[in-house]
């Protein structure tokens, strides 16, 4: 069984503190890469591969998608923030950015069912 959220914080509120407007702004823009399925995608293959990391080729023949359009999606999730990256020799390696990830998450622990939230919310 899963234990109940905690109805209020320490603090005495709901949650820690509403997002600000450019708070929700940038996990917009995160939020908005990962609403593409290519690139939920290809965020969910460099995230579970087991090095940690995955060169663009790689990437590439997971899909049938011309070379310019891979590297126009992976443009967009480095944009956001998802995805860094890094050139060696005549390849560019892609690896999850985990404090960019925990960023995109953490604002949303604190969004719980109204069946969950106290009274006083």
């Amino acid at each position: 069984m899963i234990d109940p959220l905690p109805a209020e914080t320490p603090s005495g509120s709901c949650c820690p503190a509403p997002m600000t407007p450019d708070q929700a702004e940038e996990l917009s823009a995160m939020f908005k890469a990962l609403a593409d399925p290519v690139r939920l995608r290809i965020a969910s293959i460099v995230a579970c591969c087991p090095a940690g990391e995955v060169c663009m080729g790689e990437i590439a023949a997971e899909f049938d998608l011309t070379g310019p359009t891979i590297s126009h999606h992976l443009r967009k999730l480095r944009e956001a923030g998802i995805l860094a990256s890094e050139r060696r020799a005549n390849e560019v390696y892609y690896f999850v950015r985990p404090d960019r990830i925990e960023h995109l998450i953490g604002p949303l622990a604190g969004i719980r069912s109204t069946a969950r939230t106290s009274p006083r919310c």
